[in-house]
């Protein structure tokens, strides 16, 4: 198959219907054998019965429906799951992304070989409140992993399918891919200018926590890339580092406490001193880190159950 259409949505039911039919009209002049994969997060409205409905009407629907509520994330993961298309694009539901970059992103994934093209929303139609604080955790985010992109949280991505299957993205670390598939050895990460729309139904289904949330969750995944296969390396180290201070300082203290003793010198008692509590706290903290990083390799090596999501419906 050549394209798969990955859509993650949650009560979008007005924009399902002329979403696809949008995607048809630019993908099927082509002539590629395409699929366009609907995952319904739980949504409340009647969004999985468009979504049954478009799949009587056309054989490139595909669907998966959450019992409930898990996050973009997890839509994203099934949706990777099931893709089978050579090039796999990802966009919102809400018709802010246009299917009329979908010709020129699988160009540059297919011809210009890379492996992610991820959309720049240049000109946007959000209000400040959101793009301001959008463009912080963009620059953030540049600065700390050394991908030079502008716009990370835009939906509008093309991937090759070595990439999608390949790759984990669970919580809320789909702001994240391009810096786990880069971790992943998938370096070839290009980006290209997009149209935004403007919102045309609902409102947004993303508040102020949002910002909130992906600034921890690069702090998350900036461990995770690092440490998350071997945390024994960050625990352990600064354990034995504080464990070793204290224990040195400890020692001196009692080598100074014989030196005045052997030279009949009048000293106060080490418990006296605050140094002792100190190097008696930096040595108990340097186990309990030591202890963390040991339980947290054991974690790590025994987490395969994090993507498991209850799906209720599927439609393939």
């Amino acid at each position: 198959m050549d394209l798969s259409i990955v859509v993650p949505l949650f009560n979008e039911e007005e924009s399902i219907k002329e979403l696809y039919n949008w995607i048809q009209r630019v993908v099927s002049p082509l002539n590629w054998s395409y699929e366009v994969i609907f995952v319904d997060d739980g949504s409340t409205d009647t969004s999985w019965q468009v979504i049954e409905g478009l799949r009587q009407e056309s054989a490139h629907v595909k669907g998966i429906r959450f019992r409930r509520n898990y996050g973009k994330s997890a839509g994203l993961y099934c949706g990777f799951d099931a893709a089978q298309g050579d090039v796999v694009i990802t966009m919102d539901a809400d018709l802010q992304d246009s299917p009329e970059e979908i010709p020129e992103l699988v160009r540059m994934v297919k011809e210009e070989g890379y492996d992610i093209v991820s959309g720049w929303k240049k000109k946007r139609y959000d209000p400040l409140g959101k793009t301001l604080p959008s463009k912080l955790f963009n620059r953030t985010v540049r600065m700390v992993s050394g991908i030079k992109l502008h716009d990370f949280n835009c939906g509008l991505k093309a991937y090759k399918l070595d990439v999608v299957k390949n790759i984990e993205v669970y919580g809320e670390m789909h702001r994240y891919i391009p810096l786990i598939a880069k971790q992943a050895g998938f370096s070839r990460i290009g980006e290209k200018v997009v149209q935004h729309q403007e919102r045309k139904y609902g409102v947004s289904k993303f508040g102020i926590e949002r910002t909130i949330k992906g600034f921890l969750d690069l702090l998350s995944v900036t461990f995770i890339s690092k440490f998350g296969k071997r945390p024994m390396h960050l625990f352990g180290a600064l354990g034995t580092l504080m464990f070793v201070v204290g224990f040195l300082s400890a020692l001196w203290l009692g080598l100074s406490k014989l030196w005045y003793v052997y030279h009949n010198i009048t000293a106060r008692l080490v418990t006296d001193s605050p140094y002792f509590y100190i190097a008696l706290a930096s040595m108990i903290i340097g186990t309990q880190l030591f202890l963390a990083g040991f339980l947290a390799e054991l974690v790590s090596r025994n987490g395969h159950e994090r993507n498991n999501y209850q799906i209720s419906e599927r439609i393939d």
